[in-house]
This record gives C-alpha cells, structure tokens and sequence, in this order.
C-alpha cells in the first residue's frame, strides 16, 4: 500500500510528469523531494504541496552521493527517475559528444540513483525504485538511434534489478511511455477535427505509478506499458 511508504524523490523534477506525481504523493501524505539540475523552476510546485528542492546533477557520482547524503535522516523509500536526452538526426551525421552525454542522462544517472537508493533501502527490506521509459525503450526509430540505445540501457538496468531486488522486499519497477505527454507548453486540440485523448494525461500516469506502489508484493509488476489510443503496437 502507498500508506505504507513516507518519502518520495523524484530525479529530473519539471512540469508535467514530476509535477503530477509530486501532487499525488504529496496528497498520499508522502514527504516530497524534487530534485534537477536546476532548481529554478520548482519554487511553485514546492510551495504549493510543501515539498523540498535540491540542485543535483544525475550524471555526477558526487552530486548524486550529496543528494542521498543530505536526505540520510530520512532517506527516500520511494525513488522516480525520469531524465532523458538524445541526440537526433541521420546515424551518420548524430555528434558522437551529444550521443555520450544521451547515454550519460538517460541510463548512467539511472544507475547513479538507483544504487545510492538501494543501499539505504536494503537494510529495511524496503522501497520502490520507479524509472521512467519510452517506447524507445523497446523499439528503435530513425534519426533516433542515441534515445534508443539510453531507454535500451535503462530497461536493462531496471529489469536485472528487478530480478535481483524482488526477493529482498525491493520494488523495480519500469514505465514504458509510449506516446507524447500533455505538459503546460504541450497540450493536443480537443475540437471535433482533431483526436480527443491522443496524449497521455500526466496525472493519469501518475496514477498508473500509484497502483505499481499499491501492488501486493505477490504479484509484483516489474514493467507496464501506458500508452494512448492513437499509438500502434
């Protein structure tokens, strides 16, 4: 039950998705962490649901050791890690430096926080490590190559831990987003001329991301697919 966790953090906190499950959980009665690389734009959703931001740098070993460091009197039971990059464009012309920091932000932070995350969930026998997907995560596309080769990783990432944490009362759970999410600057027509529902509505994600914390550890999910009418499989 959700009940049953008390600290959320959410790694690439922004509007849309990050703001949506900070009010959820925050409305659960978890306490709420938000952190990104600048913290600029979360003064709002923090003073609106009392949560607490904090500059890190997934990338960085150092700031996401600090991250984890300065929240040890409490630390997070419940993880969500949602940074992306890609570098797009034709396969032979995509810049290699533009791949690399791909790579870096979309799976190597993943493991950056995940393990911090999981030593101090291990010794509880405890907690919930949440990643955010793509349909990159399953298919490549064009001109897409570096996305898919980070959501690849990162599903990777999320399964084996899945498999080895399971047993140890560790929730692994991945998300696979396919299709675009409704965010303040990003939002579909809803006249009759176009397709009501063809993004996906964040809070309704959220949702999604609730039930997986709801889940009894029996039936344990470690990967759900969320997409909206209008995708193809």
């Amino acid at each position: 039950m959700v009940s049953s966790y008390k600290h959320a953090l959410i790694v690439g906190a922004g509007a849309g998705l990050s703001a949506s499950l900070a009010r959820l959980f925050a409305a659960e009665g978890l306490r709420v962490t938000l952190a990104a690389r600048s913290t600029d734009d979360l003064a709002e959703i923090c003073r609106d649901i009392g949560a607490e931001a904090r500059a890190c740098d997934a990338t960085s070993p150092d700031d996401v050791n600090a991250l984890f460091q300065a929240l040890d009197s409490a630390p997070p039971d419940v993880v969500v890690y949602n940074p992306s990059a890609r570098e797009r464009g034709p396969f032979t012309e995509i810049d290699p430096e533009g791949v690399r920091q791909g790579l870096m932000v979309t799976a190597y932070g993943g493991f950056l926080v995940a393990q911090q995350a999981v030593k101090r969930m291990l010794p509880q026998g405890h907690g919930a490590v949440l990643f955010t997907g793509a349909s990159a995560s399953v298919k490549g596309y064009a001109h897409s190559a570096s996305f898919a080769m980070g959501k690849f990783a990162l599903r990777g990432l999320a399964q084996s831990m899945a498999r080895e944490l399971h047993p140890k009362g560790i929730h692994v759970a991945h998300f696979v987003i396919d299709g675009g999410i409704r965010n303040p600057a990003r939002s579909e027509r809803m006249d009759a001329t176009d397709n009501p529902d063809s993004m996906l509505d964040p809070d309704a994600i959220a949702r999604s991301y609730r039930g997986i914390l709801r889940q009894d550890r029996s039936a344990w999910a470690w990967e759900i697919e969320l997409r909206p009418w209008v995708e193809s499989f």
